[in-house]
């Protein structure tokens, strides 16, 4: 297969060669090439044709592609709003008219062989249950699968992700098989889309998928382990009749014992639900405390202004300021400090970065105490009283705790009904 760039018109274009095949009568010249009209199923070029196709038909009935996310389509129009979101050749499709949404369906259907699966349940390994409380999602099966592919469905339960006294090194023996671990690791990034109690764990874990050791395995059982005693946490999704955005940011500085390096913890509300978080390791040593929980406001307010973004191409603007909640005292001065002193030139993007959002109102810094501090649960590990009370702040929540029994109703299929 082999791409070739040519000017068609002036333009510059992309044609697609395929070398002939062995049985073909001229497959001996090497020259001899054959120019695909189309693209054809696995091939790199594919997708994006597909894409392109996809778009084009969402697009001729209105919608428009966000700005936010390429995946996302919108048209907000005096009959209603309607919401398109797509993921290769998985569509969800939502609004607020029950007759646009048909007819947008019937447009797909004189286009596309499709199957409507009917009311959102179940997407790429995400339940979803919706009732008079508000939407709860999950992964339940993703997690009971995942703990059959690791043959730990019989393991002993754990209260915590990680034990709080536990320090990562390199020494140990190391792992024959890295496959295995890379494996598991992978499924537990994606299983972090609706489980934020495990965000930090499983960012530490993935820092050694090059060379991890036994002892490496054993904080992934240890994660496999809490996954096992918390198989019904999800988040849940509640109409608290605004749209408010509020984020918290946070830094563990020099908390990494091979490198020194600080971790930046954010999560966000909107509406008064979890709904961005975030737990990563910085590109670079922090020299001060000031530095690191800086840096984490940088990385902070750019998902505050995104999500800002994407809430007003869904019809939702909002001229108030977005408040940002940090505990540090010396770096909320930085941000509101117009002179740059010596001591900060060298993180003077960032300070640059945060001070002029602040400045033109966009975001407002508020001091938090560290007792009210949520995003310690991203970059630490804690004490399982500290642990299990912050999860509870975050919204999230075990629909099979004792405590929810009578208000749930779990079915053979593990989908969920509140």
């Amino acid at each position: 297969m082999d791409v070739k760039n040519v000017f068609l018109n002036g333009e510059l274009e992309e044609e697609v060669y395929m070398k002939l095949h062995p049985g073909h009568p001229q497959s001996s010249d090497p020259e001899l090439v054959c120019k695909l009209h189309k693209s054809i199923y696995r091939l790199k070029k594919s997708p994006c044709a597909w894409y392109l196709k996809l778009s084009s038909v969402i697009e001729e009935v209105g919608l428009k592609r966000s700005n936010a996310d390429s995946s996302l389509f919108v048209r907000i129009c005096p009959s209603g709003t309607l919401v398109v979101l797509i993921y290769v050749d998985d569509l969800i499709v939502t609004g607020d008219n029950a007759s646009e949404i048909v007819l947008l369906k019937n447009t797909l259907k004189q286009k596309f062989a499709i199957k409507d699966l009917g009311t959102l349940k179940y997407f790429l390994g995400i339940e979803m249950a919706t009732s008079k409380k508000g939407m709860f999602l999950n992964q339940r099966k993703y997690i009971l699968d995942l703990l059959q592919e690791a043959d730990m469905l019989d393991c002993k339960p754990a209260f915590i992700p990680l034990d709080c006294k536990h320090k990562m090194t390199m020494d140990g023996e190391t792992l024959t098989d890295i496959s295995y671990y890379q494996r598991l690791v992978r499924r537990l990034i994606y299983l972090t889309i609706t489980r934020p109690n495990i965000a930090f764990a499983v960012s530490l874990v993935s820092q050694f998928m090059h060379s991890p050791t036994m002892d490496h395995l054993q904080v992934v059982k240890r994660i496999l382990r809490y996954l096992k005693g918390s198989v019904g946490h999800g988040i849940l999704m509640q109409n608290n009749a605004h749209t408010q955005i509020l984020g918290y940011t946070d830094a563990d500085w020099a908390g990494n014992p091979l490198d020194r390096k600080s971790t930046t913890g954010f999560c966000i509300f909107v509406g008064g639900n979890l709904v961005s978080w975030k737990s990563k390791k910085q590109s670079v040593i922090a020299r001060s405390s000031a530095e690191a929980e800086y840096m984490a406001m940088a990385t902070t307010a750019c998902e505050l202004i995104w999500l800002k973004g994407l809430l007003s191409e869904l019809g939702f603007p909002s001229s108030q300021p977005m408040t940002l909640m940090c505990d540090n005292q010396a770096a909320m001065h930085i941000a509101s400090n117009p002179i740059f002193h010596a001591r900060t030139k060298h993180i003077e993007v960032d300070c640059h970065y945060i001070r002029e959002r602040v400045q033109s109102n966009i975001i407002q810094t508020r001091y938090t105490s560290s007792s009210c501090q949520f995003v310690d649960l991203f970059t630490k590990p804690l004490a399982t009283a500290v642990f299990q009370g912050l999860l509870s702040k975050l919204g999230s929540i075990n629909l099979l705790d004792p405590n929810l029994r009578g208000s749930v109703e779990i079915d053979q299929s593990h989908k969920y009904e509140l």
